[in-house]
């Protein structure tokens, strides 16, 4: 088939929903699709359309409904989509969902997240992610480097970017922890607040916008990853951190469980710094307990496969298919 994608990221953009489309074109491509990435949509023919944001993309669902009534449209869900845009854009966001042939949700729990009359046609797509043979080997001797802890991803409210090193100040005397943090600053205000933090916080590094090769070598040097958001759609560096048995430490919210599973035991309640400085001293200090983190971890790999990520596009094609059959 002919596809047509829309991301409203720019191809110069680092931001996740870029890598999302990026690496979704490549796995439609492989199975054999023609696939056209665009950021902007005018109406041209395709056989099938796919949008990456139901409320960021909705100018051009319309447009390509208007243009095309009886082609199948897929709509991948964000987490700001699901978390915020349903609720203080509804009419945009729910148009998008109520014209789509097929829905993508990329956690286990989304179902409960969206209204019951989409459920027939959601499917749950897990990001996938390249296993340990892509990533560096370390490049400090653990033993003797203290206890790394990593943060990856844009600064901005959504995520919370800012609470490990928060939750950094709270830790005793004799913690080595260090929190590295990854990211581009999502305005003036994170810009600010990432260097105040720097200069206050001796227990915090900010490292800025990094390219692929340096991510991966930050989560070869660290002993923990955490993800602090108070909404995720299904975040893609949890998939990342799994394949490689990375922990993660993770806000309990429906992105983070929807991924990780109710009984993973690295969890903190969203936003509370003190609850994620006793769980990450927990971790620095009780090698059982990592050690438990890192075969959860472990054992969640297989569910972020590409070839696994590759089958729930094509069930997503069928079903946008089916559905689209039956619209006519």
């Amino acid at each position: 088939m002919h596809l047509i994608m829309i991301t409203p990221a720019k191809p110069d953009s680092k931001a996740g929903n870029r890598a999302t489309a990026e690496r979704w074109k490549g796995l439609l491509e492989t199975a054999g699709h023609s696939v056209e990435l665009v950021n902007e949509y005018q109406g041209q023919p395709c056989e099938a359309f796919v949008a990456l944001h139901a409320w960021r993309s909705v100018g051009a669902i319309r447009r390509f409904r208007e243009a095309w009534p009886e082609k199948p449209l897929i709509v991948a869900l964000t987490g700001t989509d699901i978390y915020r845009h349903q609720h203080e854009y509804p009419a945009d966001t729910l148009y998008s969902m109520a014209e789509a042939d097929a829905l993508i949700g990329l956690h286990d729990l989304i179902a409960n997240d969206i209204p019951a009359r989409f459920a027939d046609k959601l499917i749950t797509l897990h990001q996938s992610a390249d296993g340990p043979e892509s990533f560096p080997a370390p490049k400090h001797d653990r033993n003797n480097a203290g206890f790394n802890v990593c943060v990856i991803g844009h600064l901005r409210e959504e995520k919370d970017s800012l609470r490990a090193a928060f939750a950094a100040r709270l830790l005793p005397a004799d913690s080595e922890i260090r929190i590295v943090s990854a990211g581009k600053p999502h305005n003036q205000e994170w810009q600010r607040k990432a260097e105040q933090e720097v200069a206050e916080n001796p227990r915090f590094q900010w490292l800025g916008e990094l390219e692929q090769a340096a991510t991966r070598q930050l989560m070869a040097d660290s002993e923990v990853m955490v993800i602090s958001s108070v909404m995720e759609g299904g975040a893609n560096v949890v998939s990342e951190a799994c394949r490689v048995g990375l922990p993660v430490i993770a806000s309990k919210i429906p992105g983070n469980v929807g991924l990780l599973g109710e009984d993973y035991a690295g969890y903190f309640p969203v936003g509370d710094e003190r609850a994620l400085a006793e769980v990450l001293y927990r971790a620095e200090q009780n090698a059982e307990f990592l050690t438990t983190l890192k075969r959860q971890a472990g054992q969640l790999s297989g569910r972020f496969l590409p070839a696994k990520e590759q089958a729930s596009l094509e069930q997503a094609l069928q079903l946008a298919m089916q559905h689209c059959s039956r619209r006519r």
